[in-house]
């Protein structure tokens, strides 16, 4: 579809944003998702946007709806392929109701189908928005708060005596932080590679970024060969009402290469001086925390969505990762928003995870939407309970266990750093 075309079909002409534009965008930024950030915090968020990708619908000069895609390399079963990753979805509230948002999401589908993208992935403000726009909830994950007296591990927590913590400050250190994240980033679908602008975001510690909180702290786990770890993250200093320490530790991240850096990390974080209790916002649900905790009762969690996925061309998403299980099944799939993707589909994977995904006339084995790929694209997502829902209709015994077998993957998948 030209350009052209794509303006007309839209209730308010839709084109690029130029960087020019950048005012209005910051300013329809801060008032749909009720901002109040600093000059700084929206200079990085500049650095990482990509104007080329960027859509704005205009109501004359007025910006009143905009989408933007990073490029970003994620890990999904099998290693890392290219993701678009959409951000930043708003719409004016003067302007709602007027398909400005369903213009804006028509559009970008449009344009990464033609740009040859396979798959798109985005955290959700509301959850109740993107399913319509056949995303899946394809990933979860966890909050927890833990007091630190009822923390103790269990017996024979992985160690190594070579292994030492070592106290930095964020910046100094983010070399080595990077290095880390390197290592681990292909290890868990979900996680996807991060550019300067990521990292210069991840370590900034603006007043507006420590709410209430201290500077932004590091812990290293290393060795004489070199790092093998690190958290970060920040002190809520208080006492109670007895005049004892009531501080709370915020763990912004911790990532380690092996399991002793891992567990010693967290120990370290558990047992922080002057702290009654540590708050991790986001974690795997997989996270083997869960399993070093001798009490798990004292682990309060709260679980909800990470990763939303689309499928936005569908053999070549189905052929790029790799399968846990040898499948052969057909699917009927239905896309009304991304015609190209509906119809039928044979999706092989031998013993080794290798997959082709083409068109055939063969009959169906499975019926579904769009968005129950997407939910369990990155291998999260067990099928089985969605059918259960209503959401996938089988017409061959057994198909659907052959596919929910052959999509699921371990680790579980989870992304971390919002984008």
């Amino acid at each position: 579809m030209n350009d052209d075309r794509r303006r007309s079909a839209a209730p308010y002409p839709i084109r690029p944003v130029t960087e020019a534009e950048w005012p209005k965008f910051k300013d329809l930024d801060g008032e749909a998702f009720n901002l109040s950030a600093p000059p700084e915090v929206q200079d990085q968020f500049k650095e990482v946007l990509e104007f080329e990708r960027t859509l704005g619908a205009f109501d004359g000069d007025l910006l009143v709806g905009f989408t933007t895609v990073f490029s970003l390399t994620m890990t999904v079963p099998g290693g890392p392929i290219p993701v678009a990753g959409v951000s930043a979805v708003s719409v004016l509230a003067s302007h709602r109701r007027k398909g400005i948002l369903r213009s804006l999401m028509t559009r970008q589908l449009a344009d990464l189908h033609e740009g040859g993208e396979s798959v798109a992935a985005l955290y959700a403000s509301e959850a109740g928005i993107y399913g319509r726009f056949g995303y899946g909830r394809a990933a979860d994950t966890l909050f927890f708060r833990i007091p630190k007296l009822g923390s103790a591990f269990v017996p024979d927590v992985p160690s190594d005596p070579a292994l030492r913590l070592r106290v930095a400050k964020p910046a100094e250190a983010r070399g080595e932080l990077e290095k880390v994240f390197a290592e681990v980033v292909t290890s868990r679908p979900g996680l996807y590679a991060r550019s300067e602008g990521r990292w210069n975001g991840a370590l900034r510690d603006s007043d507006y970024d420590r709410q209430g909180a201290g500077p932004l702290r590091c812990v290293l786990a290393e060795d004489d060969h070199g790092t093998r770890g690190y958290a970060l993250f920040r002190v809520k200093e208080g006492w109670n009402e007895h005049d004892l320490p009531d501080g709370e530790l915020r763990l912004k991240e911790l990532f380690a290469v092996d399991d002793a850096a891992y567990a010693a990390l967290w120990r370290s974080a558990l047992d922080r001086d002057l702290c009654a209790r540590l708050y991790a916002w986001s974690r795997p649900v997989d996270d083997p925390l869960i399993h070093l905790l001798a009490d798990p009762r004292q682990l309060h969690a709260g679980w909800m969505d990470d990763l939303w996925v689309r499928v936005v061309n569908l053999g070549e998403a189905m052929t790029a990762r790799r399968y846990s299980a040898p499948v052969d099944v057909v699917l009927e799939v239905s896309d009304p928003l991304c015609p190209w993707n509906e119809g039928r589909w044979r999706l092989t994977a031998d013993a080794k995870g290798a997959a082709v995904c083409e068109r055939t006339t063969s009959p169906a084995d499975l019926e579904l939407p769009v968005s129950v790929l997407g939910s369990g694209y990155l291998g999260g997502r067990p099928l089985t309970p969605l059918a259960r829902a209503g959401a996938v209709r089988e017409l061959r015994q057994g198909a659907l266990k052959e596919l929910s077998t052959a999509m699921s993957w371990e680790p579980r998948p989870w992304a971390g750093l919002i984008f």
